[in-house]
């Protein structure tokens, strides 16, 4: 339910949208004028405001400029006969969430308030999910589902420890995001976090910038080198893609994390190293292990404590989140129904990475609201197989399907009947036909 004013100098019309609104469940206030819509807006706290754009005195942009300078401000819905995209442009500039043409369908309005409380709802539950995150010094890891609040629980629990742990997942998970949420949170939060591509490192640089090295030790080497090793003495060292170190330089690690103690190269001093070791990996290490490219005793060292990261498609119900996350920190304003639909719908291989990635993109061509025309073709490409039902050697009863089907779309669309013909893909004419002989 939501607060709602509605502002038209046609007394009607108010009536019209405040009767519908109301069968919806929400308090609607109507008044008849610009001025005293910003009497209302003064005295009374609103959650979205319904505003003609022609009025006589204080017109409708005056009343959205109004509404929006408010601390808490409330969204902002115009509805003019009297359209033109630079009016549109200049409301969308100002802060008005959408714009509507008279005459239009209630239904259609309705569908439009239940965006705007959805898209409310989730920045009020990212508002307190971000809390929760700030709490555990977890700022950039968005998600509420179950997946990700285990792992919030297990950086929680590791953090006080000074167990080695193995991050694994695929790329794009955010493998770095929980090694440095661990790290925040542990007693080594005011030492360094230094981090190491472990495959972006050529073999033979990798192990004189992680040991250093002594002068002469190489054709070259002219002074003596630390290495990040004893750079990071007292902090923590990420090994990301650990499962690229070369056989060599595993042995070396191991040492490391036996006895806190590091050989530069071409040196003999055995040197002392207090580093927690994390590590990450996107691969598959014990059939590396099987295959001899990966030392038992090294994994069984690095993986006391794994915390596994969720590829996106095994919680989509965290894409909300991530979409109102970038767009809140990209400054862009909205992305329509149909854009946010296809998001959620995709399998995302390249994770939140990949989604990131889409997002931008889209919000450099769009110019104020990203639209399905924004994303890449390959996104918008639409497995028909996930449209296919397989009927058993039992066979199936179409009438209990159909009606299920439908019963799942007016539920999805929060009873709004346009809305649900449009999932369904058929006429609002044809579903209440439907609705009636099933007697929904």
């Amino acid at each position: 339910m939501a607060n709602i004013l509605v502002v038209d100098n046609e007394e009607r019309m108010c009536k019209l949208i405040r009767t519908a609104l109301t069968l919806e469940n929400h308090q609607v206030s109507i008044v008849f004028s610009g001025s005293d819509a910003i009497d209302s807006l003064e005295s009374h706290q609103f959650d979205l405001v319904i505003t003609d754009l022609k009025m006589s005195n204080i017109d409708g942009m005056q009343v959205l400029k109004h509404a929006k300078s408010k601390a808490n401000s409330p969204e902002v819905i115009l509805i003019t006969a009297y359209a033109s995209q630079q009016t549109a442009v200049e409301a969308m500039r100002i802060g008005a969430y959408d714009y509507l043409i008279k005459p239009f369908e209630m239904d259609e309005l309705i569908l439009r308030i239940n965006h705007i409380l959805q898209a409310r709802n989730l920045e009020n539950e990212n508002k307190q999910l971000k809390a929760e995150r700030e709490f555990l010094h977890i700022p950039d890891i968005i998600g509420k589902s179950k997946r990700m609040r285990d792992v919030y629980s297990l950086i929680k629990k590791v953090s006080d420890s000074e167990a080695t742990v193995l991050i694994r997942g695929e790329s794009g998970t955010g493998k770095e995001l929980v090694a440095e949420a661990i790290h925040q949170q542990s007693d080594r939060a005011k030492e360094k976090f230094i981090t190491v591509n472990c495959a972006a490192v050529p073999e033979q640089l990798l192990e004189s910038e992680l040991f250093g090295y002594e002068k002469g030790a190489f054709t070259g080497a002219n002074q003596r080198k630390i290495g990040l090793f004893e750079l990071a003495d007292k902090g923590t060292i990420f090994l990301d893609e650990i499962g690229d170190i070369p056989l060599g330089i595993q042995a070396k690690l191991l040492r490391v994390l036996q006895n806190k103690e590091i050989i530069r190269v071409g040196g003999t001093q055995k040197i002392k190293a207090d580093v927690r070791i994390i590590s990450a990996t996107n691969r598959n290490l014990e059939k590396m292990i099987e295959t001899g490219d990966f030392r038992s005793d090294l994994f069984y060292r690095i993986n006391i404590f794994p915390i596994i990261t969720p590829p996106l498609r095994e919680r989509k119900e965290d894409i909300p989140a991530l979409i109102q996350y970038f767009m809140t920190n990209t400054g862009k304003k909205t992305i329509t129904a149909a854009a946010r639909k296809i998001l959620i719908e995709y399998d995302w291989p390249g994770n939140v990475r990949e989604l990131f990635n889409i997002l931008e993109r889209a919000s450099i061509i769009a110019d104020s609201i990203i639209d399905v025309n924004h994303l890449p073709p390959e996104i918008k490409q639409i497995d028909v197989k996930q449209n296919i039902f397989l009927i058993s050697d039992d066979g199936i009863k179409l009438d209990e399907l159909e009606k299920h089907l439908i019963t799942e779309a007016i539920n999805k669309s929060n009873g709004n009947k346009t809305s649900a013909a449009k999932l369904l893909g058929i006429t609002r004419r044809r579903l209440y036909s439907m609705m009636d002989r099933f007697g929904l």
